[in-house]
Protein backbone atom coordinates (compact mmCIF):
# COMPACT_ATOMS: atom_id res chain seq x y z
CA UNK A 1 0.00 0.00 0.00
CA UNK A 2 1.48 3.29 -1.06
CA UNK A 3 1.15 6.46 0.90
CA UNK A 4 2.06 9.91 -0.23
CA UNK A 5 2.77 13.05 1.70
CA UNK A 6 1.07 16.08 0.25
CA UNK A 7 2.73 19.33 1.16
CA UNK A 8 0.54 22.40 1.32
CA UNK A 9 1.58 26.02 1.68
CA UNK A 10 0.00 27.69 4.71
CA UNK A 11 -2.78 30.18 4.12
CA UNK A 12 -2.11 33.92 4.58
CA UNK A 13 -3.94 33.84 7.92
CA UNK A 14 -1.90 30.85 9.09
CA UNK A 15 1.24 32.74 8.10
CA UNK A 16 0.07 35.73 10.15
CA UNK A 17 -0.31 33.41 13.15
CA UNK A 18 3.13 31.86 12.57
CA UNK A 19 4.71 35.32 12.35
CA UNK A 20 2.97 36.24 15.59
CA UNK A 21 4.39 33.19 17.37
CA UNK A 22 7.84 33.85 15.90
CA UNK A 23 7.75 37.47 17.06
CA UNK A 24 6.52 36.55 20.55
CA UNK A 25 9.28 33.96 20.92
CA UNK A 26 11.92 36.42 19.70
CA UNK A 27 10.81 39.07 22.17
CA UNK A 28 10.82 36.61 25.07
CA UNK A 29 14.25 35.23 24.20
CA UNK A 30 16.09 38.45 23.34
CA UNK A 31 14.51 41.25 25.36
CA UNK A 32 13.84 39.67 28.75
CA UNK A 33 15.42 41.67 31.62
CA UNK A 34 17.75 39.60 33.78
CA UNK A 35 15.74 40.21 36.94
CA UNK A 36 12.41 39.04 35.44
CA UNK A 37 11.35 35.40 35.34
CA UNK A 38 10.67 33.67 32.03
CA UNK A 39 7.00 32.97 32.77
CA UNK A 40 6.32 36.46 34.06
CA UNK A 41 7.97 38.07 31.05
CA UNK A 42 6.15 35.79 28.61
CA UNK A 43 2.87 37.06 30.05
CA UNK A 44 4.15 40.65 29.77
CA UNK A 45 5.01 40.13 26.10
CA UNK A 46 1.49 38.80 25.51
CA UNK A 47 0.22 42.01 27.05
CA UNK A 48 2.39 43.96 24.57
CA UNK A 49 0.70 41.97 21.80
CA UNK A 50 -2.74 42.75 23.16
CA UNK A 51 -1.86 46.45 23.51
CA UNK A 52 -0.90 46.64 19.85
CA UNK A 53 -3.75 44.48 18.54
CA UNK A 54 -6.23 47.36 18.17
CA UNK A 55 -3.80 50.21 17.46
CA UNK A 56 -4.16 50.09 13.67
CA UNK A 57 -7.94 50.03 13.38
CA UNK A 58 -8.02 53.23 11.33
CA UNK A 59 -5.33 51.89 8.98
CA UNK A 60 -7.22 48.60 8.66
CA UNK A 61 -10.42 50.32 7.61
CA UNK A 62 -8.51 52.52 5.17
CA UNK A 63 -7.10 49.40 3.48
CA UNK A 64 -10.52 47.75 3.36
CA UNK A 65 -12.11 50.82 1.78
CA UNK A 66 -9.39 51.36 -0.81
CA UNK A 67 -9.95 47.80 -2.03
CA UNK A 68 -13.75 47.73 -2.10
CA UNK A 69 -14.14 51.25 -3.52
CA UNK A 70 -11.67 50.38 -6.30
CA UNK A 71 -13.45 47.07 -6.92
CA UNK A 72 -16.87 48.76 -7.12
CA UNK A 73 -15.45 51.30 -9.56
CA UNK A 74 -14.13 48.55 -11.85
CA UNK A 75 -17.53 46.83 -12.17
CA UNK A 76 -19.55 49.98 -12.86
CA UNK A 77 -21.63 49.87 -16.09
CA UNK A 78 -19.67 52.70 -17.72
CA UNK A 79 -16.32 51.00 -17.11
CA UNK A 80 -17.80 47.67 -18.25
CA UNK A 81 -18.90 49.19 -21.57
CA UNK A 82 -15.49 50.76 -22.02
CA UNK A 83 -13.77 47.42 -21.48
CA UNK A 84 -16.09 45.72 -23.97
CA UNK A 85 -15.15 48.34 -26.57
CA UNK A 86 -11.44 47.86 -25.83
CA UNK A 87 -11.77 44.09 -26.18
CA UNK A 88 -12.85 44.54 -29.80
CA UNK A 89 -9.46 46.15 -30.54
CA UNK A 90 -7.61 42.88 -29.85
CA UNK A 91 -7.05 41.45 -33.34
CA UNK A 92 -4.02 39.28 -32.57
CA UNK A 93 -2.34 37.48 -29.69
CA UNK A 94 0.20 40.27 -29.21
CA UNK A 95 -2.48 42.96 -29.36
CA UNK A 96 -4.59 41.09 -26.80
CA UNK A 97 -1.69 40.71 -24.39
CA UNK A 98 -0.30 44.25 -24.72
CA UNK A 99 -3.72 45.89 -24.55
CA UNK A 100 -4.53 44.00 -21.36
CA UNK A 101 -1.14 44.75 -19.80
CA UNK A 102 -1.17 48.46 -20.69
CA UNK A 103 -4.69 49.10 -19.40
CA UNK A 104 -4.04 47.08 -16.24
CA UNK A 105 -0.80 48.93 -15.52
CA UNK A 106 -2.55 52.29 -15.85
CA UNK A 107 -5.48 51.19 -13.68
CA UNK A 108 -3.19 49.63 -11.06
CA UNK A 109 -1.15 52.82 -10.91
CA UNK A 110 -4.34 54.77 -10.20
CA UNK A 111 -5.69 52.35 -7.59
CA UNK A 112 -4.65 48.80 -6.83
CA UNK A 113 -8.18 47.52 -6.13
CA UNK A 114 -9.43 49.12 -9.34
CA UNK A 115 -6.58 47.66 -11.38
CA UNK A 116 -6.90 44.22 -9.82
CA UNK A 117 -10.54 43.76 -10.85
CA UNK A 118 -10.43 45.78 -14.07
CA UNK A 119 -7.47 43.76 -15.36
CA UNK A 120 -9.28 40.49 -14.67
CA UNK A 121 -12.53 41.62 -16.31
CA UNK A 122 -10.68 42.98 -19.36
CA UNK A 123 -8.72 39.73 -19.78
CA UNK A 124 -11.97 37.78 -19.64
CA UNK A 125 -13.72 40.04 -22.16
CA UNK A 126 -10.77 39.90 -24.57
CA UNK A 127 -10.73 36.11 -24.32
CA UNK A 128 -14.43 35.88 -25.09
CA UNK A 129 -14.23 38.42 -27.92
CA UNK A 130 -11.31 36.59 -29.55
CA UNK A 131 -13.21 33.33 -29.24
CA UNK A 132 -16.19 34.84 -31.06
CA UNK A 133 -13.90 36.30 -33.74
CA UNK A 134 -11.90 33.02 -34.07
CA UNK A 135 -8.67 34.81 -33.17
CA UNK A 136 -6.04 32.46 -31.75
CA UNK A 137 -4.62 33.79 -28.45
CA UNK A 138 -2.71 32.52 -25.44
CA UNK A 139 -5.45 33.11 -22.89
CA UNK A 140 -3.37 32.31 -19.76
CA UNK A 141 -0.82 34.89 -20.92
CA UNK A 142 -3.61 37.46 -21.36
CA UNK A 143 -4.80 36.62 -17.84
CA UNK A 144 -1.25 37.09 -16.53
CA UNK A 145 -1.16 40.50 -18.23
CA UNK A 146 -4.33 41.34 -16.30
CA UNK A 147 -2.45 40.92 -13.02
CA UNK A 148 0.52 43.25 -13.60
CA UNK A 149 -1.22 46.25 -12.06
CA UNK A 150 -0.03 44.76 -8.77
CA UNK A 151 3.53 45.35 -9.95
CA UNK A 152 3.20 49.15 -10.02
CA UNK A 153 0.58 49.85 -7.34
CA UNK A 154 2.84 50.73 -4.38
CA UNK A 155 4.58 53.41 -6.40
CA UNK A 156 1.18 54.64 -7.61
CA UNK A 157 -1.58 56.81 -6.23
CA UNK A 158 -2.88 54.17 -3.79
CA UNK A 159 0.51 53.15 -2.35
CA UNK A 160 -0.11 52.30 1.31
CA UNK A 161 3.21 53.29 2.88
CA UNK A 162 3.73 56.62 1.04
CA UNK A 163 0.14 57.70 1.64
CA UNK A 164 0.21 56.65 5.29
CA UNK A 165 3.32 58.68 6.17
CA UNK A 166 1.72 61.72 4.50
CA UNK A 167 -0.92 61.80 7.25
CA UNK A 168 -0.36 64.19 10.16
CA UNK A 169 -1.06 61.51 12.79
CA UNK A 170 0.38 58.30 11.30
CA UNK A 171 1.78 55.74 13.73
CA UNK A 172 5.44 56.65 13.08
CA UNK A 173 5.02 60.42 13.11
CA UNK A 174 7.03 60.77 16.34
CA UNK A 175 9.97 59.01 14.68
CA UNK A 176 10.04 60.34 11.12
CA UNK A 177 7.56 63.22 11.01
CA UNK A 178 5.15 63.79 8.13
CA UNK A 179 6.49 62.95 4.66
CA UNK A 180 4.41 64.43 1.84
CA UNK A 181 3.68 62.62 -1.41
CA UNK A 182 5.78 65.15 -3.32
CA UNK A 183 8.82 63.43 -1.76
CA UNK A 184 7.61 59.89 -2.54
CA UNK A 185 4.87 59.15 -5.06
CA UNK A 186 5.18 62.44 -6.95
CA UNK A 187 8.98 62.62 -6.86
CA UNK A 188 11.04 62.67 -10.02
CA UNK A 189 12.88 59.44 -9.20
CA UNK A 190 9.59 57.57 -8.71
CA UNK A 191 8.23 58.73 -12.07
CA UNK A 192 11.46 57.75 -13.85
CA UNK A 193 11.62 54.31 -12.23
CA UNK A 194 7.96 53.64 -13.00
CA UNK A 195 8.34 54.74 -16.62
CA UNK A 196 11.31 52.42 -17.16
CA UNK A 197 9.49 49.61 -15.35
CA UNK A 198 6.36 49.94 -17.52
CA UNK A 199 8.42 49.87 -20.73
CA UNK A 200 10.32 46.79 -19.51
CA UNK A 201 7.08 45.00 -18.58
CA UNK A 202 5.45 45.72 -21.94
CA UNK A 203 8.56 44.62 -23.85
CA UNK A 204 8.59 41.39 -21.85
CA UNK A 205 4.97 40.70 -22.77
CA UNK A 206 5.67 41.44 -26.45
CA UNK A 207 8.40 38.79 -26.42
CA UNK A 208 6.22 36.29 -24.55
CA UNK A 209 3.30 36.88 -26.90
CA UNK A 210 5.48 36.08 -29.91
CA UNK A 211 6.75 32.85 -28.38
CA UNK A 212 3.58 31.58 -26.70
CA UNK A 213 0.51 31.47 -28.91
CA UNK A 214 -1.29 28.26 -27.96
CA UNK A 215 -4.77 29.18 -29.15
CA UNK A 216 -6.38 28.42 -25.77
CA UNK A 217 -9.71 30.02 -24.89
CA UNK A 218 -11.67 30.89 -21.77
CA UNK A 219 -13.78 28.29 -19.97
CA UNK A 220 -17.60 28.56 -20.00
CA UNK A 221 -19.18 31.91 -19.16
CA UNK A 222 -18.76 33.14 -15.58
CA UNK A 223 -21.73 34.81 -13.92
CA UNK A 224 -20.90 38.45 -13.25
CA UNK A 225 -22.80 40.85 -11.06
CA UNK A 226 -25.94 41.98 -12.85
CA UNK A 227 -26.91 45.58 -12.10
CA UNK A 228 -30.38 46.91 -12.84
CA UNK A 229 -31.01 49.91 -15.06
CA UNK A 230 -30.64 53.03 -12.87
CA UNK A 231 -34.03 54.07 -11.48
CA UNK A 232 -32.79 57.43 -10.24
CA UNK A 233 -29.69 59.55 -10.20
CA UNK A 234 -29.27 59.99 -6.46
CA UNK A 235 -25.91 58.26 -6.66
CA UNK A 236 -24.73 60.78 -9.23
CA UNK A 237 -25.92 63.70 -7.10
CA UNK A 238 -24.26 62.44 -3.91
CA UNK A 239 -21.14 61.48 -5.84
CA UNK A 240 -20.79 64.93 -7.37
CA UNK A 241 -21.04 66.54 -3.93
CA UNK A 242 -18.29 64.24 -2.61
CA UNK A 243 -16.09 64.82 -5.66
CA UNK A 244 -16.59 68.56 -5.29
CA UNK A 245 -15.50 68.45 -1.67
CA UNK A 246 -12.49 66.33 -2.64
CA UNK A 247 -11.38 68.58 -5.47
CA UNK A 248 -11.84 71.70 -3.34
CA UNK A 249 -8.52 70.84 -1.70
CA UNK A 250 -6.76 71.69 -4.95
CA UNK A 251 -7.64 75.33 -4.36
CA UNK A 252 -5.59 75.21 -1.17
CA UNK A 253 -2.45 73.91 -2.87
CA UNK A 254 -0.49 77.17 -2.42
CA UNK A 255 -1.04 76.88 1.33
CA UNK A 256 -0.92 73.12 1.89
CA UNK A 257 1.16 71.89 -1.03
CA UNK A 258 0.17 68.34 -1.91
CA UNK A 259 -0.26 67.37 1.72
CA UNK A 260 -3.98 66.77 1.19
CA UNK A 261 -3.25 63.57 -0.78
CA UNK A 262 -3.60 60.93 1.93
CA UNK A 263 -5.37 57.59 2.20
CA UNK A 264 -8.51 59.37 3.40
CA UNK A 265 -8.46 61.72 0.40
CA UNK A 266 -7.99 58.81 -2.04
CA UNK A 267 -10.84 56.84 -0.47
CA UNK A 268 -13.15 59.86 -0.40
CA UNK A 269 -12.42 60.54 -4.07
CA UNK A 270 -12.98 56.89 -5.05
CA UNK A 271 -16.29 56.86 -3.18
CA UNK A 272 -17.52 59.94 -5.04
CA UNK A 273 -16.32 58.68 -8.41
CA UNK A 274 -17.90 55.27 -7.86
CA UNK A 275 -21.26 56.80 -6.97
CA UNK A 276 -21.13 58.97 -10.08
CA UNK A 277 -20.36 56.05 -12.39
CA UNK A 278 -23.03 53.77 -10.92
CA UNK A 279 -25.62 56.60 -11.00
CA UNK A 280 -28.13 54.65 -8.85
CA UNK A 281 -27.57 54.37 -5.08
CA UNK A 282 -28.98 50.83 -4.94
CA UNK A 283 -26.69 49.66 -7.72
CA UNK A 284 -23.71 51.08 -5.89
CA UNK A 285 -24.73 49.28 -2.70
CA UNK A 286 -24.92 46.00 -4.65
CA UNK A 287 -21.47 46.65 -6.12
CA UNK A 288 -20.03 47.27 -2.64
CA UNK A 289 -21.66 44.07 -1.36
CA UNK A 290 -20.06 42.20 -4.24
CA UNK A 291 -16.66 43.70 -3.44
CA UNK A 292 -16.63 43.21 0.33
CA UNK A 293 -15.76 39.52 0.18
CA UNK A 294 -12.36 40.38 -1.26
CA UNK A 295 -11.49 42.34 1.89
CA UNK A 296 -11.84 39.36 4.24
CA UNK A 297 -8.09 38.80 4.46
CA UNK A 298 -7.43 42.42 5.42
CA UNK A 299 -10.11 42.45 8.13
CA UNK A 300 -8.87 39.23 9.70
CA UNK A 301 -5.11 39.63 9.38
CA UNK A 302 -4.44 43.32 10.05
CA UNK A 303 -5.14 43.19 13.81
CA UNK A 304 -2.56 40.39 14.08
CA UNK A 305 -0.01 42.51 12.22
CA UNK A 306 -0.83 45.33 14.62
CA UNK A 307 -0.19 42.93 17.49
CA UNK A 308 3.20 42.07 16.00
CA UNK A 309 3.99 45.78 15.82
CA UNK A 310 2.97 46.10 19.48
CA UNK A 311 5.44 43.37 20.47
CA UNK A 312 8.23 44.92 18.39
CA UNK A 313 7.61 48.37 19.81
CA UNK A 314 6.90 47.76 23.49
CA UNK A 315 9.43 44.97 24.09
CA UNK A 316 12.37 46.79 22.51
CA UNK A 317 12.81 44.07 19.88
CA UNK A 318 12.38 46.70 17.17
CA UNK A 319 15.52 48.54 18.26
CA UNK A 320 17.48 45.28 18.48
CA UNK A 321 16.49 44.16 14.98
CA UNK A 322 17.23 47.58 13.49
CA UNK A 323 20.58 47.60 15.27
CA UNK A 324 21.44 44.21 13.76
CA UNK A 325 20.91 45.48 10.24
CA UNK A 326 22.83 48.67 10.92
CA UNK A 327 25.80 46.64 12.12
CA UNK A 328 25.67 44.24 9.15
CA UNK A 329 25.09 46.69 6.31
CA UNK A 330 26.22 50.11 5.15
CA UNK A 331 24.48 53.26 3.91
CA UNK A 332 25.07 52.10 0.32
CA UNK A 333 23.84 48.51 0.75
CA UNK A 334 20.98 49.07 3.20
CA UNK A 335 18.47 50.45 0.61
CA UNK A 336 19.05 47.45 -1.67
CA UNK A 337 18.73 45.12 1.30
CA UNK A 338 15.47 46.85 2.21
CA UNK A 339 14.18 46.33 -1.33
CA UNK A 340 14.93 42.61 -1.52
CA UNK A 341 13.89 41.90 2.07
CA UNK A 342 10.56 43.62 1.40
CA UNK A 343 10.06 41.37 -1.62
CA UNK A 344 10.77 38.32 0.55
CA UNK A 345 8.54 39.43 3.41
CA UNK A 346 5.67 40.14 1.00
CA UNK A 347 5.57 36.44 0.17
CA UNK A 348 4.55 35.82 3.78
CA UNK A 349 2.70 39.08 4.50
CA UNK A 350 0.86 39.66 1.20
CA UNK A 351 -0.41 43.11 2.07
CA UNK A 352 1.43 46.35 1.52
CA UNK A 353 -0.32 47.98 4.46
CA UNK A 354 0.30 45.03 6.77
CA UNK A 355 3.92 44.83 5.68
CA UNK A 356 4.44 48.53 6.34
CA UNK A 357 3.03 48.05 9.84
CA UNK A 358 5.51 45.23 10.53
CA UNK A 359 8.63 46.14 8.55
CA UNK A 360 8.26 49.92 8.37
CA UNK A 361 9.28 50.68 11.97
CA UNK A 362 12.40 48.49 11.69
CA UNK A 363 13.47 50.01 8.38
CA UNK A 364 12.86 53.59 9.53
CA UNK A 365 14.88 53.07 12.70
CA UNK A 366 17.81 51.77 10.66
CA UNK A 367 17.43 54.59 8.11
CA UNK A 368 17.62 57.09 10.97
CA UNK A 369 20.84 55.49 12.21
CA UNK A 370 22.39 55.67 8.73
CA UNK A 371 21.15 59.20 8.07
CA UNK A 372 19.38 58.10 4.89
CA UNK A 373 16.42 60.05 3.45
CA UNK A 374 13.25 58.50 4.83
CA UNK A 375 11.24 59.12 1.65
CA UNK A 376 13.59 57.12 -0.56
CA UNK A 377 13.87 54.25 1.92
CA UNK A 378 10.07 54.11 2.08
CA UNK A 379 9.95 53.82 -1.71
CA UNK A 380 12.63 51.11 -1.68
CA UNK A 381 10.38 49.11 0.64
CA UNK A 382 7.35 49.87 -1.56
CA UNK A 383 9.11 48.65 -4.71
CA UNK A 384 10.12 45.41 -3.02
CA UNK A 385 6.63 44.83 -1.70
CA UNK A 386 5.01 45.19 -5.12
CA UNK A 387 7.69 43.12 -6.88
CA UNK A 388 6.93 39.74 -5.32
CA UNK A 389 3.22 40.04 -6.01
CA UNK A 390 4.23 38.37 -9.27
CA UNK A 391 5.07 35.24 -7.26
CA UNK A 392 2.37 35.58 -4.59
CA UNK A 393 -1.06 34.29 -5.73
CA UNK A 394 -2.99 35.76 -2.77
CA UNK A 395 -4.17 38.91 -4.56
CA UNK A 396 -4.61 36.95 -7.80
CA UNK A 397 -7.59 35.06 -6.38
CA UNK A 398 -10.20 37.47 -7.83
CA UNK A 399 -8.47 37.31 -11.21
CA UNK A 400 -8.40 33.50 -11.14
CA UNK A 401 -12.10 33.38 -10.31
CA UNK A 402 -13.06 35.83 -13.06
CA UNK A 403 -10.84 34.42 -15.81
CA UNK A 404 -11.09 30.74 -14.88
CA UNK A 405 -7.32 30.33 -15.26
CA UNK A 406 -5.32 28.39 -12.65
CA UNK A 407 -2.66 30.00 -10.47
CA UNK A 408 0.00 27.76 -12.02
CA UNK A 409 -0.81 29.01 -15.54
CA UNK A 410 -0.58 32.65 -14.45
CA UNK A 411 2.51 32.40 -12.24
CA UNK A 412 4.60 30.69 -14.93
CA UNK A 413 4.40 33.96 -16.89
CA UNK A 414 4.43 36.48 -14.05
CA UNK A 415 7.55 34.76 -12.66
CA UNK A 416 9.39 35.84 -15.82
CA UNK A 417 8.05 39.37 -15.40
CA UNK A 418 9.28 39.20 -11.79
CA UNK A 419 12.85 38.58 -12.96
CA UNK A 420 12.80 41.53 -15.37
CA UNK A 421 11.18 43.85 -12.82
CA UNK A 422 13.65 42.77 -10.10
CA UNK A 423 16.55 43.92 -12.27
CA UNK A 424 14.90 47.24 -13.16
CA UNK A 425 13.80 48.08 -9.63
CA UNK A 426 16.97 46.74 -7.97
CA UNK A 427 19.19 48.94 -10.13
CA UNK A 428 16.80 51.85 -9.68
CA UNK A 429 16.93 51.59 -5.89
CA UNK A 430 20.72 51.44 -5.91
CA UNK A 431 21.04 54.49 -8.16
CA UNK A 432 18.56 56.71 -6.32
CA UNK A 433 20.75 56.93 -3.18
Amino acid sequence: MKSSLKLTFPSPFEIALLLTVFCLAGAILFTRPENVGLGAYAFEVLEFWKMGFWELLEFTLQMVLILIFGHALAISPIVDKGLAALAQKAKSNTAAVILTAAVTLLAGYINWGFGLILGAVLARKIGEQCQRDSISINYPLVAAAGYVGMLVWHGGFSGSAPLKVAEPNHFLVDKIGVIGVEETLLSQFNFVINAILVVAILMTFVILSKRNNTGSYPPPQVDFLKLATPKNYLGLIVGLVILGLSLFDFFNIPEKGLGFITLNFVNFFLLGLGLCLHLDLNNYVKAIQNAIGGATGIVLQFPFYAGILGVLKYSGLLVLVAGFFVENSSPSTFPVWTFFSAALINLFVPSGGGQWAVQGPVVMEAARAFGLPYAKVIMALAYGDQLSNMLQPFWALPLLAITGVSAKEVIKYTALVFIVAAMVLGVGVYLMF
